[in-house]
């Protein structure tokens, strides 16, 4: 079972990691003129860091 979930996690690390940053588009889109707007870059980053962390292991991102 503890394999499934961390195949799991690491799955979605790989793919919250690839599919991340078009959360980018609009905050860019919208301009960085707040510190509203600079937290949610910063927290974007962030979980983007982490994402590809835990993903790195994810057997589809080796090359073959």
């Amino acid at each position: 079972m503890s394999v499934h979930l961390g195949h799991a996690i690491t799955a979605a690390g790989f793919w919250l990691g690839t599919l991340l940053p078009v959360a980018y588009l609009p905050v860019f889109l919208a301009g960085i003129d707040s510190v509203a707007t600079l937290s949610i870059l910063v927290g974007l980053l962030t979980i983007h860091a982490l994402a590809l962390i835990v993903g790195h292991e994810y057997p589809a991102s080796r090359t073959r």
